[in-house]
């Protein structure tokens, strides 16, 4: 089963890119909700999450959080499991 993985990101934003980067090298699709410009997705983002900051990521109903809260679960070796 594939996981369901959202992220809330800017096209401008390193961070989101750094993200969108490992996801891909890890071959995941991910719905990318992009909120350049648009006060209600970033509203609805700041709700869900609790956070003003792109990127914002969740896989499935877990909320991962940012770029370095991914690159943590990586490096502790969590995500793959997550993702599995």
């Amino acid at each position: 089963m594939k996981p369901n993985v959202k992220m809330y990101s800017s096209a401008w934003c390193p961070f989101c890119i750094q993200a969108k980067r490992l996801l891909d090298s890890k071959g995941v699709e991910y719905e990318e909700i992009l909120v350049d410009g648009n006060s209600s997705l970033r509203s609805k983002m700041m709700q869900e999450s609790g956070r003003h900051t792109v990127p914002q990521i969740w896989i499935n109903d877990f909320h991962v959080g940012g770029c370095d809260d991914l690159f943590s679960l990586e490096r502790a070796r969590k995500l793959d499991k997550l993702l599995s």
